[in-house]
């Protein structure tokens, strides 16, 4: 005799093991992003120690950084988290166009960040090997720049996922992990911001 099955509990099922898989996934880029923020603190003590003991720290002829510029870059980054956020919640309401369009707002608003720190770089008086803090300064503004770059990338990827029909009907995951990689990437670049600008 035929088992009957009945299609509702089959959807539930169904949609219970996509839940759990993204959960799963999500789980693995949290331990991802934990492993970024080791290599970021393990610069940020290294930046602290050297700024702390080593003699003429700044190279010879600089005083200081300027901070106006940066400051305006900090504070775009930052409200692009806001922006993104937008697009999330704009996707979860199934709105593509406010998605789209949030989302690339963000975009725009790294793209500023990074066009920013490109003429910061080439109006400094001091390159990557002008002594410690020279070597130290690039390599954690260089890094994070990176780090914005690989965001925007990522933005653009589910920017064009959002065109393929009902790409987005099963989970948000790939949206879900690119705002919180964005989220992170501000977070570290306030926390250069106060190291780098802020203290000297």
């Amino acid at each position: 005799m035929d088992s009957y099955i009945n299609p509702d509990e089959l959807h539930h099922t169904s949609a219970e093991h996509t839940h759990d898989e993204e959960g799963n996934k999500m789980f693995g880029f949290i331990v991802f992003l934990l492993s970024e923020s080791v290599i970021f603190l393990s610069f940020f003590a290294g930046y602290a120690i050297y700024k702390t003991t080593t003699p003429n720290w700044l190279p010879a002829g600089v005083s200081g950084l300027e901070v106006k510029e940066p400051a305006i870059n900090t504070v775009i980054l930052v409200a692009s988290s806001f922006v993104i956020y937008l697009a999330e919640r704009a996707l979860q309401r199934h709105n593509l166009v406010k998605f789209r369009l949030f989302l690339l707002a963000t975009m725009a608003m790294g793209t500023y960040f990074l066009v920013g720190q490109a003429i910061e770089w080439n109006g400094l008086d001091f390159g990557f090997t002008t002594g410690v803090f020279g070597g130290t300064f690039y390599l954690l503004t260089g890094f994070h720049g990176l780090h914005v770059f690989t965001g925007i990338l990522l933005q653009s990827i589910i920017l064009v996922r959002s065109f393929i029909p009902g790409n987005y009907d099963t989970g948000h995951f790939g949206v879900n992990a690119t705002s919180l990689f964005w989220h992170f990437v501000d977070v570290i670049w306030i926390i250069l911001f106060i190291l780098i600008y802020v203290w000297q």
